[in-house]
């Protein structure tokens, strides 16, 4: 019988093609600031090239050797894609053996998906909503309506929410706890914070922040965020559902 996943440091990064600010491509010093983190599960946004065949960006050979973590498996975009969309979760080997993920269609102006992760007793949607904030908001109201159908599990939504204002645009998460860590975008100047994590009731959030360092201002746009979560046992847990706060610090 699986173990329940009762911690997670959690992250999300937007590779932004693993070319930085303006290039070249340099897939290596993303791989160093993913293996920084030293996170559980770890949602990545721009992980292919956006013309032709979408071929990888983030080559999928080195990921393990050089993070100690591996690429969720479902079907992609192509054959030579990592990701869908744009779009994987890594995380660590033995989470993955006991993983099942799909892929979410989401509406909107730009093609857009999610992927929802599913591990013993919590799922993690990773997202990169769109540019426009009422495809953001459609897309955000269709993820919530379709986690509503993937039982009692505590969720998380995470990833490049693309939203820069902390009150308008994430209506349909009012009732989870939404975090913004810091300051993300653009990496070698912050002042946005694009990139989020949303926690459901029967998850505490212990800590969280934006990493940030030398390589990781250099190697893409955006910084990572992460958090440290705990879920809380079964029996202590508030009754199903995604109830919360909204709060840019979890301490408040």
């Amino acid at each position: 019988m699986p173990q329940r996943t009762d911690r997670l440091r959690l992250a999300s990064y937007n590779l932004h093609k693993c070319r930085g600010m303006t290039g070249p491509h340099a897939p290596e010093r993303n791989l160093e600031v993913i293996a920084g983190i030293k996170a559980d599960v770890i949602a990545l946004q721009e992980v292919d090239f956006r013309l032709g065949r979408r071929p990888e960006a983030l080559p999928r050979a080195q990921i393990k050797e050089a993070t100690g973590l591996v690429p969720a498996d479902f079907v992609s975009t192509g054959e030579s894609s990592l990701g869908w969309h744009g779009q994987t979760i890594l995380m660590r080997p033995e989470l993955a053996e006991q993983a099942t993920i799909r892929r979410l269609p989401l509406p909107g102006f730009e093609p857009r998906g999610a992927l929802a992760l599913r591990l013993p007793g919590v799922t993690v949607i990773a997202v990169h909503l769109g540019l426009i904030r009422s495809s953001r908001r459609a897309q955000l109201r269709r993820i919530v309506a379709q986690a509503g159908r993937f039982g009692h599990d505590r969720l998380i939504l995470t990833g490049d929410f693309n939203e820069w204002h902390d009150n308008r645009g994430l209506e349909a998460l009012a009732p989870m706890h939404v975090l913004a860590p810091g300051p993300s975008w653009p990496a070698p100047f912050p002042r946005l914070r694009y990139d989020r994590i949303a926690v459901s009731r029967g998850i505490e959030v212990l800590d969280s922040g934006v990493w940030d360092n030398e390589t990781a201002r250099l190697a893409s746009d955006h910084l990572p965020i992460w958090a440290d979560l705990v879920l809380e046992p079964w029996s202590a847990a508030p009754e199903p559902g995604i109830s919360g706060r909204v709060s840019d610090n979890p301490a408040e």
